[in-house]
């Protein structure tokens, strides 16, 4: 996978806005108001990593198994949020799963108004 199809992906969540609200090189994938995705437009360490919100489980589960997933840079020691390394031990149908999941977990986390919201004016995601 590279970065711009990672960008499609993003784009590709219903109800998704794309921002800059960082800096130019830092694109922010939100659903109704609040993030889910991000990512730096400059490799690090050479490569490309995105950062999304994660169920803490499946966290902790996805660190262990791949090199290319580990703690989000500012998320601490919160197994809320990964980064991800998208040229690495991760396959890019997984990659794409996670943005879905990401996008899932903030909806979940909205209040019932906000979910129901959302749910009516783009279903399920996918």
């Amino acid at each position: 996978m590279n970065i711009e199809e990672l960008r499609e992906i993003c784009l590709s969540v219903p109800g998704v806005e794309e921002s800059l609200p960082f800096d130019e090189d830092t694109p922010v994938y939100k659903v109704m108001g609040k993030m889910f995705a991000y990512y730096g437009l400059t490799p690090k360490d050479g490569r490309f990593v995105v950062s999304m919100k994660c169920d803490p489980e499946r966290s902790a589960d996805l660190r262990d198994r791949y090199t290319g997933v580990s703690k989000a840079i500012h998320a601490g020691d919160n197994l809320k949020w990964n980064s991800v390394y998208i040229q690495s031990d991760v396959p890019d149908s997984l990659i794409r799963e996670l943005v879905y999941h990401s996008a899932d977990e903030v909806i979940k986390a909205l209040p019932r108004k906000k979910q129901a919201e959302y749910y009516d004016m783009f279903g399920t995601a996918k």
